[in-house]
């Protein structure tokens, strides 16, 4: 059966008191869509999943959650992940102040002759 997407991980946005999240949090909204972008170069992790919203850098998927984002994107295949905004909380410590879900997409065609 058809669905258009499913959460399969949900966390916090790592690092992202360390970047511009502070400036972009009062435009962060439940159910917007995040970039994610990988960095195959970086120095600390070379399977790093940067987040961003429209350019601005939010920070990374946690190191422990980013291999499988990161093995799909270098074989092509990252627009099988979609991010979005679960959560937001202003008052909550920097580093829980936005969680992401992590969804996939369904590719299977959507049947409508049963609909």
């Amino acid at each position: 059966m058809y669905e258009p997407s499913r959460l399969i991980d949900s966390f916090y946005i790592k690092g992202f008191k360390n970047f511009d999240g502070a400036s972009a949090l009062k435009k962060l909204k439940v159910g917007k869509k995040l970039d994610l972008i990988p960095e195959p170069d970086n120095p600390y992790d070379p399977c790093a999943m940067r987040v961003e919203r429209k350019g601005v850098k939010l920070g990374y998927i946690p190191k422990e959650k980013n291999y499988m984002m990161s093995l799909m994107s270098f074989y092509g295949h990252a627009d099988v992940f979609e991010c979005r905004i679960l959560q937001v909380d202003r008052k909550a410590d920097p580093w829980n102040q936005v969680r992401i879900g992590i969804f996939i997409n369904d590719a299977r065609k959507r049947d409508v002759s049963c609909a």
